[in-house]
C-alpha cells in the first residue's frame, strides 16, 4: 500500500539521515512536515498527522498511539545537542532556564538537578533566546537542537545531558521515538521502517543531498554523537526515564 498520510519530524541536524530516507528511498507518498519537537507532539496530539517523531517525555500527554520502528533518536555517548550552558559551576546555580522546544530534555534536566545533582534551581522557560547575550554569573541554560552549536564556545562550563545520565544510570538514552495513529497499517509501518535504515546506512549521501560539508562536523556528529537504534538496552533506559519522570512531568509544560 502507497502511504499517503502525513508525517511529522524533527527539523534538526539529528533528523536529515531520516528526512533523506524518507524522500530519497520512495517507499511513502507522505506529506512531510518538519517541526521542533514540541510541534511534532502537538501536531500529532491535534490528530493533524497519522506519524510523527515525538519527544519521550510528550508520551505523557498522548493517547491512541503505538511506538514503531527499531528507529529513534537517542544517544551512547555524549550527545552534544542537549546541553546545560552556564559561566559557573552546576551547583552554583539558582536559575535554569529551560528550552521549551523538547518536554523530554526539560525532564532529563530536572531529573539530573535534583535526583543526582542535588540541586532545586528556579525553573524559567527559555522562549527568548536574547537572554542568552547578557548571562548571569548565577544562571545556566538547557539548549537542544542545532542552536547548541552556535552557542557551545561562549559559556565556560557545558554539561552534556546523555552523558550525565549515561554515567549515574550505565544506560544510553533516547530522546524521540517514532508513533502512529493505532490505525496506521503494518505495511505503511514496514514502509517506514525501510525508509529510515535506507537513510541510517547513508549518512553522507544524506548530508550531501541537504548541502552539508561532510568534511565538516555533522558528519561526525551523525555517526559519533547520535545512536538512532531503537534496541533492547534503550528500551530499558526509556522504561527506567518514564518512571523517573512521573514524580516530575506536571512540572513541565507539554511539548
Amino acid at each position: 500500500m502507497m502511504f499517503r498520510g502525513k508525517i511529522a519530524a524533527v527539523s534538526y541536524l539529528n533528523t536529515i539521515p531520516f528526512i533523506y530516507g524518507i524522500e530519497y528511498a520512495k517507499k511513502l507518498h507522505a506529506t512531510l512536515l518538519l517541526r521542533t519537537p514540541s510541534n511534532c507532539a502537538e501536531l500529532f496530539k491535534r490528530n493533524e498527522v497519522d506519524i510523527a517523531l515525538v519527544p519521550v517525555g510528550s508520551l505523557y500527554d498522548l493517547e491512541d498511539y503505538k511506538i514503531i520502528t527499531s528507529f529513534c533518536i537517542g544517544a551512547s555517548t555524549n550527545v552534544r545537542t542537549v546541553t546545560i550552558m552556564g559561566n559557573s559551576p552546576i551547583d552554583k546555580i539558582d536559575t535554569l532556564w529551560l528550552d521549551s522546544h523538547s518536554r523530554s530534555s526539560a525532564l532529563l534536566a530536572k531529573i539530573l538537578c535534583e535526583e543526582y545533582w542535588k540541586i532545586t534551581p528556579n525553573y524559567r522557560y527559555l522562549d527568548d533566546y536574547s537572554v542568552l547575550d547578557e548571562p548571569k554569573a548565577n544562571e545556566a541554560f538547557l539548549l537542544i537542537g542545532d542552536k547548541v552549536f552556535d552557542y557551545e564556545s561562549k559559556f565556560k562550563y557545558i554539561y552534556d545531558l546523555a552523558e550525565e545520565w549515561q554515567l549515574r544510570t550505565k544506560l544510553p538514552f533516547v530522546f524521540a521515538v517514532w508513533i502512529a495513529k493505532v490505525g496506521v497499517e503494518d505495511d505503511v509501518i514496514e514502509n517506514l521502517e525501510m525508509s529510515l535504515a535506507y537513510g541510517v546506512e547513508n549518512v553522507k549521501e544524506a548530508l550531501t543531498y541537504f548541502g552539508y560539508n561532510n568534511n565538516g562536523y555533522e558528519y561526525g556528529y551523525l555517526t559519533r554523537n547520535i545512536d538512532f537504534i531503537f534496541d533492547d538496552e534503550k528500551h530499558v533506559a526509556l522504561d527506567l526515564f518514564w518512571e523517573k519522570g512521573l514524580k516530575y512531568k506536571r512540572f513541565i509544560n507539554p511539548g
